[in-house]
């Protein structure tokens, strides 16, 4: 599967509806989903990278909605 397709997956498909970004824990369900197939640290990248894509901010920014 293709980076760009992962990132849809997780991002706007089934995988978001596992992840429920925008709500409190969205970042941490991310990792712990994605842990399952990349190291860490990269999942905790790709999540603060992804978070941003769908919220608009960043985690730990006051702006952050729930």
């Amino acid at each position: 599967m293709a980076t760009n397709q992962l990132k849809l997956y997780w991002t706007t498909g089934p995988g978001a509806l596992r992840i429920r970004w925008g709500t409190p824990g969205d970042w941490t369900r991310c990792v712990r989903h994605l842990t399952e197939y990349v190291d860490p640290d990269r999942a905790r990248r790709i999540c603060q990278t992804w978070h941003h894509d769908v919220t608009g901010v960043y985690t730990g920014d006051r702006r952050k909605p729930g």
